[in-house]
């Protein structure tokens, strides 16, 4: 037989197990809790806040507590504070180079006979029969001249402070090569009837670099939580308040950008992949991406 409770039981008592002044202390740790499976509820009491939590779970919740404490407060093994990525310079000349492409091609190909434009595009059915080279000449290509300025305008912001972040070189690097991969995968397993063109999923990559390479480069410090995973929340949110923006917006080569994007960007702020990376001179890296976009185009526009 299952027991029951007696009708005449009294609720378990709550008991405090952390006390401040402000209630969003209070959140935090309540929410900490509950990732742990304790629950628990903030209630005023004067000028102060309470958690209180049932009194069964308050060794449990006050170990927890404890804990948190500790990682929130501990310095780093130095006894120093732990430094952040340093800042690279010249981030303006990625950026130079990226508009000059993305003209360059432009003004190019409004002279040349619209074959050319076509030979660029990305194409499901010709991708699928193996011109893998369109993933990358898609990227410089634009409809218009409102699509090119957007697209213009978002690169040089994302790719700024990627570059700031990761170096330039490097930085444009998995931009472009992320980017590519996305557009591999839309057309490989989209329909034969896919058609796009453009560097948005450059753009949303290189979101997807600079908030994924910023969780991971920052994941041994001792944080709060909510700082912990602030750039990946963020760069979600912006792709979610960016990427489905427009008429006729390609959602899933956004997404697909973005992720691989938080793929590279986890992958180059690895200690082991950092430390390569460090050897390699921005010129060389940069010199890679821009050479991955001149060998696709010639290849394009062999007969």
């Amino acid at each position: 037989m299952t027991e029951s409770t007696p009708m005449n039981a009294e609720p378990e008592k709550a008991v405090p197990v952390h006390a401040s002044a402000r209630r969003a202390d209070c959140d935090e740790r309540a929410f900490m809790l509950s990732a742990v499976g304790i629950d628990s509820e903030v209630v005023p009491d004067g000028g102060l806040h309470l958690l209180l939590v049932s009194a069964s779970q308050e060794p449990a919740a006050s170990r927890h507590l404890a804990s948190y404490e500790r990682e929130r407060n501990e310095p780093s093994q130095s006894g120093l504070p732990m430094e952040v990525s340093p800042v690279h310079g010249g981030a303006w000349l990625g950026c130079a180079l990226y508009v000059a492409v993305l003209v360059g091609v432009a003004r190019l190909l409004s002279a040349a006979p619209a074959a050319a434009f076509a030979r660029g595009t990305l194409d499901g059915e010709l991708v699928q029969a193996g011109q893998w080279w369109r993933a990358w000449t898609a990227l410089t290509l634009h409809w218009d001249a409102a699509h090119l300025l957007a697209n213009l305008g978002a690169g040089v912001w994302c790719g700024y402070l990627a570059a700031r972040q990761i170096g330039t070189g490097t930085a444009w690097l998995l931009i472009v090569t992320g980017a590519a991969a996305a557009n591999l995968f839309d057309a490989l397993l989209g329909p034969a009837s896919y058609r796009s063109a453009g560097a948005s999923t450059a753009v949303f990559t290189a979101l997807g670099v600079l908030a994924a390479h910023s969780w991971r480069s920052r994941l041994h410090m001792p944080q709060r939580w909510a700082s912990r995973w602030a750039p990946l929340v963020g760069g979600a949110a912006l792709l979610g308040w960016f990427g489905t923006a427009g008429e006729g917006t390609d959602l899933v080569a956004h997404a697909l950008g973005f992720g691989w994007g938080c793929l590279l960007g986890v992958a180059v702020a690895l200690p082991a992949v950092a430390k390569l990376f460090a050897r390699l001179p921005q010129w060389l890296t940069g010199s890679a991406a821009l050479g991955s976009l001149a060998l696709a185009w010639w290849r394009a526009l062999q007969p």
